[in-house]
């Protein structure tokens, strides 16, 4: 097949939009951090980014998509081991007209996104050291399985067909149950819930939700693999429902606690992007605004899930993927229209009857208790071997200074501008003689 020119260059944009997702991560939860974990918090994020890619082009592709032979149901094989073959395959055997390395980069950066999510839950906590073993094994024995079992030819989840276009399972739902896992294996942050954890850096954390939209046209367009009509509807849901979750999760905070925050704002636009990317090929633009104003209000009550639980999940990774995620697939059961896809299929409101929310149920259940199941195993092996949590002490100074040799703010460096002097600035003081001016 030759290749289609445009449909290889919307698809090689879109893989790097989708890779500029994972630095808008890291501003994202980096500014949700406090002021002496943020540079740990981003440098979770870029070391997945060294680690996957590389796994991915090692053997992580060949896992998530060649065939497995026997075991083809559950996790393909080592067939496209070191992309070995794929560099002179000019197009792909599917149809799409893309060169395979399209495909592999393309996906390699879903892998790397998937991965960092991870990381939002144990922030302020976790050996630097430990979360790159932990990113080595959990792409390995938990990404590249599900991905094979939701996209990979011969997959059950999509054999039996679940439909998930860009990702709910795959992705969010999977980083959401992992990283439920990883909170209960390395427990509360010193002093959580009783002292204030605030965000430090709140247009950290806005600038980081404006260039995760941005990526986010790739991350579920690009999933069309063609720049044609399914690309099209994917494009505008992906707008719909991120602007209808963010208005819905403002309007909550304004009933419940009298004020509409910006944190909440780019928490409710986060969600509605997790909530449409399973479905964004296969609802109308007016199904994706009803599932935005659905995901908003229900991710913006679940992240106090915590509080009544008990467990840490210091950025909200479980209220917002792991609970955006479901909200998303299973929304498809009942919203789902062939007349917008003819390669999707027939929700309930749509006359298809109760046969699609039971598959996309199966595909939600299978993937959280996986997910959870061997993350939690592989967070207890490293963290009975080479322990995954710092020390108190270090975790008090933090884990900027004590992990990394850094600090992202020399306040000390701060002078008085102008003419009037050149003297250094004095920080205000609490009571207590702390700097009251970032909460460390």
């Amino acid at each position: 097949m030759e290749i289609d020119s445009g449909s290889t260059a919307w698809v090689m944009a879109s893989a790097a939009l989708v890779l500029l997702m994972t630095p808008g991560l890291a501003f994202f939860y980096g500014g949700m951090t406090r002021a002496k974990s943020v540079l740990n918090m981003m440098m979770m994020s870029f070391v997945s980014m060294a680690v996957v890619g590389v796994l991915w082009a090692l053997y992580g592709y060949s896992l998530a998509f060649s065939d497995g032979g026997a075991l083809n149901d559950f996790i393909g094989g080592l067939g496209d081991w070191g992309l070995v073959g794929l560099e002179s395959t000019a197009t792909a055997d599917d149809g799409t007209g893309i060169p395979s390395l399209v495909f592999v980069a393309f996906q390699a950066t879903f892998a790397i996104i998937t991965t960092a999510l991870i990381s939002g839950a144990i922030a302020d906590r976790a050996k630097f050291g430990a979360w790159v073993v932990f990113t080595v094994a959990w792409m390995t024995l938990v990404y590249a399985p599900i991905a094979h079992w939701v996209w990979g030819e011969g997959g059950w989840i999509g054999g039996m067909g679940a439909l998930d276009f860009a990702g709910g399972t795959v992705v969010h739902i999977n980083a959401g149950a992992a990283a439920l896992a990883l909170a209960l294996v390395l427990g509360r942050r010193k002093g959580w819930p009783r002292d204030p954890m605030r965000p430090h850096n709140l247009p950290f954390v806005l600038l980081g939700a404006g260039l995760l939209w941005f990526g986010w046209f790739g991350f579920n367009a690009g999933s069309a693999l063609a720049a044609d009509s399914v690309a099209a509807v994917a494009f505008v849901n992906t707008l719909v429902c991120t602007a209808a979750a963010a208005f819905a999760w403002i309007v909550v905070e304004k009933l419940r606690h009298g004020a509409s925050t910006t944190l909440g704002i780019a928490s409710g636009a986060v969600a509605g992007l997790v909530a449409i990317t399973p479905a964004c090929a296969f609802v109308t633009p007016i199904g994706a605004i009803v599932l935005g104003l659905v995901a908003g209000a229900v991710c913006a009550f679940a992240v106090s899930l915590k509080y009544r639980l008990g467990y840490d999940d210091s950025l909200d990774v479980v209220g917002v993927h792991l609970v955006g995620g479901v909200v998303g697939a299973l929304m498809i059961g009942l919203v789902a229209t062939t007349a917008v896809n003819e390669g999707g299929a027939d929700g309930l409101l749509a006359g298809g009857g109760l046969s699609l929310l039971g598959k996309q149920a199966v595909g939600v259940v299978a993937t959280l208790v996986y997910s959870f199941v061997v993350t939690y195993v592989i967070g207890k092996l490293i963290d009975l071997t080479m322990g995954f949590r710092i020390s108190e002490e270090d975790e008090v100074a933090g884990i900027d200074s004590t992990a990394h040799a850094e600090t992202a703010y020399d306040f000390g460096g701060v002078h008085v501008g102008g003419a009037s002097g050149t003297g250094p600035l004095p920080a205000a003081k609490t009571a207590d003689s702390t700097p009251a001016k970032v909460e460390a």
